[in-house]
């Protein structure tokens, strides 16, 4: 069974790759998906799979991103499953 989480991540995520590196993670992981830039300078996603540790794998990935990034928080929040397969970059 799938579990699905929307997430929210603040700080200095956008121009700095974050939407290609948490595309390339959710793919390594076999996690579906997207990802898309916010207009208040956040990045936001939903991602969905069976492997509870790829989830929580993740989610600590998140907390940290790609190398330029400054991540001051994440938000991660239990949700419904109503992704097509695949992970997207979208925005």
């Amino acid at each position: 069974m799938s579990k699905s989480y929307r997430f929210v991540v603040t700080g200095r995520v956008q121009g700095v790759f974050f939407r290609k590196a948490t595309q390339q993670r959710a793919v390594q992981a076999g996690l579906d998906g997207w990802v898309r830039n916010r207009t208040d300078g956040a990045v936001e996603g939903h991602v969905c799979g069976p492997d509870a540790a790829a989830l929580e794998a993740f989610r600590t990935w998140l907390l940290r991103g790609p190398d330029r990034a400054q991540v001051q928080e994440l938000t991660w929040e239990a949700c419904e499953d109503d992704l097509e397969p695949g992970f997207q970059v979208r925005g």
